[in-house]
């Protein structure tokens, strides 16, 4: 199993907060949230416990493979339209009701599902979006927790062109949180890469006003 490392040999493994000055967004990062220890001992059981699912959406009338692997859990086990196919929504399991307990104590907030992303290498990606939809913009939290390989997260704004594009890296045991109406302004993505580098899990879990 792959152990990932502070990449900084003088950093700890203290909680580091960083509130992000956007207009129209509530966006905070939390380094080192979960512990090297507690991160990859989740990174491996999820990698290997979780029944990944390979979406596709259609493009010029072609079925074409999403670039990650994706599975959806919550409070209750159904089908689900996601893309043009039909997802599993399936129940917590234990690492996924950890880390939901460990934030819930952050942010006050029950979540109801949580949706898995595994980036298998550089080449996996998720390209400009917004979480929610329509009315469900204006008041969404959306709690984002990485293991693995450090990837970018770019914000952009979805109207004003003066503001600059945003970078934030995303590390191993990190959680980014996005609040209030930042799903209405701001869009998102995690760019392809042409370097080697190692897999990604990426866990969003959602609460929806």
């Amino acid at each position: 199993m792959k152990a990932f490392n502070q990449p900084d040999l003088f950093s700890t493994e203290e909680v580091r907060k960083t509130v992000y000055d956007l207009p129209g967004a509530d966006v905070i990062l939390f380094e080192n949230f979960l512990s090297i220890e507690e991160s990859n001992t989740l990174y491996k059981s999820l990698l290997e416990n979780t029944p990944w699912q390979q979406e596709q959406i259609i493009i010029h009338g072609k079925l074409i493979d999403y670039p990650r692997l994706t599975a959806w859990f919550g409070d209750v086990e159904k089908d689900i339209t996601y893309t043009e196919t039909k997802s599993k929504m399936h129940l917590w399991n234990a690492d996924l009701l950890f880390i939901k307990n460990r934030i819930e104590k952050e942010v006050d907030i029950k979540f109801t599902r949580c949706l898995l992303n595994y980036y298998r290498d550089g080449k996996d990606s998720v390209d400009w979006h917004q979480d929610c939809k329509g009315e469900q913009r204006k008041n969404s939290v959306i709690a984002s927790v990485t293991f693995g390989a450090t990837r970018p997260f770019q914000l952009k704004h979805v109207s004003r062109k003066d503001l600059n594009r945003v970078d934030i890296p995303l590390a191993h045991g990190s959680l980014l949180l996005m609040q209030a109406a930042t799903q209405q302004h701001w869009k998102h993505k995690i760019p392809k890469t042409q370097k080697p580098i190692q897999p990604r899990i990426n866990l969003t879990f959602r609460w929806i006003n």
